[in-house]
């Protein structure tokens, strides 16, 4: 009879496991990081005319070694977080919170995780460790340790930290110093800052309860449309700038993204409805994002 009932209660117990892990890790965040390691990396073997079965090991390296310092850095967050994570409901089922894992089992596996990672990217060229190591760095110690809690800057802070991903991505193969690894770096910036200013718009009372001082909070979610708009025409010179790298159809179809993301962050202004306005200018980010990325992966395969 117990015998039985173990195996029913497995794959449950499986299931209940991954997705802790996926709770844990941030599931989406991690995937909209590792996304641009591997498309600069994909970019990297293509302007440099170098071929993907050259460097197979290279890209195992990479990837495994990326992610895992991204998990790390997110599992960091988790633990320094969780008392937050309790006052918020979006961060309910973070294992953290339900306490399927120790506040000591996560810090350990952030340290392991980081550390192995960290080698791993050491194994590839100094520079992609320099930039692995920074975007840890300012996510760990700038973003979580300090600023999170203290300044409305913080958003600014952890857009730093996810913009040198591609960097990373590009720099396993030739230095960082072209125009299409810069570009990168500057768009997830500049992403980054409406993308989560639209969580924060979305998420107020949770932000307000935790007492978390987000633009929303502090200044007001008016006065914070008015920073999206901002961030959202400063992406408007990158399909100029990667017009000769790209061509036309990246070039058409960057800027079509960027002028809607543009009418619907002045929409803004006008809606009664913030938080439906919010949920809309987060799911256009994530678009944005996407389409740009796989569209330069297409352009060069």
């Amino acid at each position: 009879m117990n015998t039985n009932n173990a195996s029913i209660d497995s794959p449950s117990k499986i299931i209940k496991l991954l997705t802790d892990i996926k709770y844990l890790l941030k599931g989406k965040v991690l995937v909209a990081n590792v996304l641009p390691v591997f498309t600069a990396y994909w970019l990297a073997l293509y302007f440099n005319g170098e071929h993907f079965t050259d460097h197979w090991l290279l890209f195992i390296l990479t990837m495994g070694g990326s992610t895992l310092v991204i998990s790390g850095a997110l599992m960091f967050n988790n633990w320094f977080e969780y008392d937050l994570d309790k006052k918020m409901d979006r961060t309910q089922r973070r294992p953290t919170v339900t306490g399927s894992f120790s506040l000591k089992g996560v810090l350990i596996a952030a340290i392991v995780t980081t550390i192995i990672g960290m080698t791993m990217m050491m194994l590839t060229t100094i520079e992609a460790a320099i930039y692995s190591f920074l975007g840890w760095f300012f996510y760990v110690v700038l973003y979580t340790f300090w600023s999170k809690r203290r300044y409305t800057v913080n958003t600014i802070i952890g857009s730093i930290s996810g913009a040198f991903t591609p960097l990373i991505g590009w720099a396993v193969i030739a230095p960082a110093s072209h125009v299409v690894p810069i570009a990168l770096f500057y768009i997830l910036i500049i992403w980054q800052i409406p993308h989560t200013l639209a969580i924060a718009i979305k998420r107020l009372d949770d932000y307000t309860r935790a007492g978390v001082p987000m633009l929303p909070v502090v200044i007001g979610v008016d006065a914070t449309i008015r920073q999206n708009l901002y961030y959202v025409i400063a992406l408007l010179p990158v399909p100029f700038i990667l017009l000769g790298t790209f061509g036309w159809i990246f070039f058409a179809v960057s800027i079509l993204l960027t002028s809607g993301w543009i009418i619907l962050s002045v929409k803004g202004y006008r809606t009664d409805d913030k938080q439906r306005w919010a949920n809309m200018n987060l799911k256009y980010s994530l678009i944005y994002l996407i389409v740009v990325f796989m569209l330069m992966i297409v352009l060069t395969i």
